[in-house]
């Protein structure tokens, strides 16, 4: 024990690879997995299941696939001939001297591995097209689902780690597809039919070269329970990486600003020691398939060439031939089951990522309603009625609590409150982006409930804090929901939005691209054409999240113009921080831990000498925050 101890620290000193992998979590991989629910999962449900749904991207394809067996089947079948009628040619021609018509011999041979090659040809070429397809729809499947599912999910989850299982996992699956499955075939057929004729040969030199196979066997079964944890390690390692450089990157000015570069470089190099070495690791132990099975290889060809020679020298009905014919097929009996060993691991790896990305695939979309309301034209009444809400189970306290406020259509509403106190969450609420706990949310007197998602989201329109530049021109940009909508109707939000001449300036005006960190725009630039966004809907409700927040004070002006238009004849919510935006309103509401302090009409408020008379009486804008 000391010894094998010293010998593990010596390697860990010279390859400088921890060894991160132990007795106990091979034993643990053994032990049923749960789900999130805590319910037992089938060690082989998963990738049985993911198998059937990789089958079924190939509806459509199917003959294609057809071809590439008959096709893989052929190759295979010619592959066995070959050896054999080298075999018969040695005995029958070469050792007899009667070389008459090995012409035609050798003209068969140049036929039947030219055949060979073009069947294995067509093999490869329609697999990949089978490849490429059943991959399209499988990221379709995938990006579609994303698209449905609630904002939760990614609340909950990496972006990074889920850009991980758009990209690595699905490459794996298609790397798979496209070698793998005729490798997989080929394999099996050549084993089948290989065996076949040696039993035909010597079942004598068969049996002793079937010897090795329980060897084999134990020796694949090692390695393999090491290499399928090591590859989960190495998939899972991989995400998280993906997901801290994508968070980093994107938070690359508040990173500059407080100095944290040392910091987020030495979280990027533990993230990158965990790849290496699961990926060190997992390559190491796979490596060591193709050298076991080249061991084995060499071990039974010297097993046929050494017993096989014995016999023919005893008088054993072997001939030379027979023994190369044997020699070759024992070596391609080997070489078939190296080339499944060698494949093996990456579709563990491919069936992993697979279940990942079903994961997604099968997660639960928004809950949603059809048939009803389907076609509703909102008017723009808001009640909120004894409202309560948690994110999670898990918060001791509501994030709003008990919340009800009314508003008629046209009215603006100001919602204030320190940081926390639920503003955004009432917006999100509204919208329907987290479905409340208790209490009703009615727009016109219907229950939110009871309207679809899209058509209540179709109505409204939602300015964020943080102003949303997709990649593209700014006339994209503008027109994003709806790009039917005529120039003329674009360029009058434009105007309506204050955003017009800033963008007549540009070199190439409402055709200039412009990308997602749109360095050479202005904060106040990037909010008025999202601004502009929101009016080309004319939405029949606005949220505005603190639109004016991250803007100059010329470009407020500007801005709370273009706001102020948005808001005659719409029913309007407003989360602001400035006196200016919330003396504007028709209703203002104080939030304070997700509860209402006070509410009413501004003239009301101030009257009542409470908590917003004396924020106007103070003049402090920071109360507002």
């Amino acid at each position: 024990m000391i010894l094998r101890k010293e010998v593990i620290q010596l390697i860990k000193s010279i390859l400088g690879h921890p060894v991160i992998l132990t007795k106990e979590d091979i034993k643990k991989s053994k032990v049923k997995k749960t789900d999130q629910h805590g319910n037992p999962i089938a060690k082989s449900k998963n990738w049985k299941y993911s198998l059937r749904r990789i089958w079924s991207l190939m509806e459509g394809q199917k003959w294609k696939l057809a071809i590439v067996i008959i096709s893989v089947i052929i190759s295979s079948l010619l592959g066995l001939l070959g050896p054999y009628l080298i075999g018969k040619l040695i005995d029958d021609k070469i050792l007899t001297q009667r070389f008459g018509g090995i012409e035609i011999d050798l003209l068969l041979l140049l036929l039947i591995f030219a055949g060979l090659s073009l069947f294995s040809y067509i093999a490869a070429i329609l697999m990949v097209t089978i490849a490429q397809v059943a991959v399209y729809k499988l990221r379709m499947l995938l990006f579609r689902s994303l698209q449905k599912l609630p904002i939760p999910f990614f609340d909950k989850r990496q972006h990074g780690e889920l850009m991980s299982r758009m990209t690595n996992d699905i490459d794996t699956i298609s790397q798979v597809l496209n070698s793998s499955f005729i490798q997989f075939t080929s394999s099996i057929i050549t084993i089948i039919g290989t065996i076949i004729v040696m039993i035909m040969l010597s079942p004598l030199l068969t049996l002793l070269t079937m010897l090795i196979i329980p060897l084999m066997f134990i020796a694949m079964r090692w390695i393999t329970n090491r290499t399928s944890i090591l590859y989960k390690r190495r998939q899972k390692a991989i995400g998280e990486m993906n997901g801290y450089i994508e968070e980093i990157i994107s938070g690359q000015e508040v990173v500059k600003l407080f100095t944290r570069e040392q910091y987020v470089i030495e979280g990027f190099t533990e993230k990158n020691k965990q790849v290496r070495d699961t990926s060190y690791w997992s390559v190491s132990y796979s490596g060591l398939i193709p050298k076991v099975m080249n061991f084995f290889n060499n071990l039974s060809f010297a097993i046929v060439a050494g017993f096989g020679g014995i016999l023919a020298l005893n008088g054993h009905n072997i001939t030379v031939g027979t023994i190369v014919i044997f020699a070759e097929y024992a070596r391609q009996f080997t070489r078939p089951l190296n080339d499944l060993a060698n494949q093996f691991n990456t579709v563990l790896s491919a069936l992993s990522g697979a279940e990942r990305v079903f994961e997604i695939i099968d997660t639960e979309p928004e809950e949603d309603i059809s048939g009803i309301n389907d076609k509703l034209n909102i008017i723009g009444n808001i009640d909120f009625n004894n409202v309560t809400f948690k994110y999670n189970e898990q918060q001791e306290r509501a994030t709003i609590n008990n919340v009800s406020i009314n508003l008629k259509t046209g009215e603006s509403l100001a919602l204030v409150g320190a940081t926390g106190a639920g503003k955004t969450t009432l917006m999100q609420l509204l919208a329907r982006f987290y479905e409340i706990d208790q209490g009703t949310i009615k727009i016109d007197g219907i229950n939110i409930k009871n309207i679809p998602k899209a058509t209540l989201r179709s109505q409204m329109a939602y300015v964020l804090q943080d102003p949303f530049i997709f990649d593209g021109t700014i006339r994209e940009n503008i027109k994003y929901r709806n790009e039917n909508i005529s120039d003329e109707v674009m360029i009058q939000a434009a105007k309506d939005a204050n955003a017009y001449d800033f963008i007549m300036r540009l070199e190439h005006g409402f055709d200039t691209e412009i990308s997602f960190e749109a360095t050479h725009l202005s904060q106040g630039e990037k909010q008025l054409i999202n601004i502009a966004r929101a009016l080309i809907l004319d939405p029949k409700i606005l949220l505005l999240d603190e639109a004016t927040s991250n803007i100059d004070t010329v470009t407020e002006m500007k801005l709370q113009q273009a706001i102020e238009r948005l808001m005659e004849n719409r029913t309007s919510i407003v989360i602001a921080h400035r006196l200016n935006t919330v003396k504007k309103a028709d209703k203002i509401v104080v939030l304070e831990k997700g509860e209402i302090i006070e509410q009413g009409y501004q003239k009301d408020l101030i009257a009542s000498n409470g908590v917003y008379a004396k924020m106007l009486k103070s003049g402090d804008e920071a109360l507002l925050e």
